[in-house]
């Protein structure tokens, strides 16, 4: 899942983007808020979290444009703006929740992971492909009701195929879903990752899952 971090406090958006990394997400930052509209508007997130105060542009118009161009993204306010009118104020432009700052990354993770279950981006919280079960929200994968010990990446790379199953997924894409990267055709990051991912998903069990597709990509199927 991505998510966009629109915030101007540079250890804070730093604080945030390693702390979601290490749960399993993609993430995008923005310190300004042009930038951060400018994100929202061209690509796909699953959540935005947002500041009020920002250069440019404020929190508060940055939903308010998004909702008026049916941009439907759930979005959450982090902001030190605490007063009760302010709060109103975010949910009344369509945020989805709102947090004051100081605040503690396990309840933010708590909250991320409600809007997620809840959003109208919403994505299934379980997925099962054969004896492959994916809790995405809790970020805990098992086959055959064995856990799976997978690394952030290499979960985000086991959901994206899930989502998708039976899609063949070119490099390009997948480099871009799960690294934020164009692709290179001189770099073996995707096949080395996906090399790793069938030593703990396909390795163990008679029945594999993921499958290459010669001169394309990768595709998660039960065959």
């Amino acid at each position: 899942m991505r998510i966009l971090i629109v915030e101007d406090e540079i250890k804070t958006a730093s604080y945030l983007s390693k702390g979601l990394t290490e749960s399993g997400f993609v993430v995008d930052v923005a310190h300004k808020g042009d930038d951060g509209l400018h994100l929202a508007l061209t690509s796909d997130y699953d959540l935005i979290v947002l500041d009020v105060s920002l250069p440019e542009r404020s929190g508060w118009s940055i939903i308010s444009e998004l909702r008026r161009q049916g941009k439907e993204t759930p979005a959450l306010f982090l902001t030190a703006r605490d007063a009760v009118e302010d709060r109103i104020r975010g949910l009344e432009l369509g945020a989805d929740d709102y947090l004051v700052k100081p605040f503690v990354f396990s309840e933010l993770l708590v909250r991320i992971r409600t809007i997620l279950r809840r959003g109208p981006m919403r994505q299934p919280e379980v997925i099962e492909i054969d004896d492959l079960r994916i809790d995405l929200l809790r970020h805990k994968a098992s086959r055959g009701g064995e856990r799976l010990d997978l690394t952030p990446k290499e979960f985000a790379l086991l959901s994206l195929l899930a989502r998708r199953q039976g899609e063949v997924l070119s490099r390009s894409l997948i480099a871009d879903q799960v690294w934020d990267m164009n692709f290179d055709s001189d770099t073996n990051v995707v096949d080395v990752a996906v090399r790793r991912l069938r030593t703990k998903v396909d390795d163990p069990f008679p029945k594999k899952l993921i499958h290459t597709i010669r001169g394309v990509g990768y595709v998660l199927e039960a065959r």
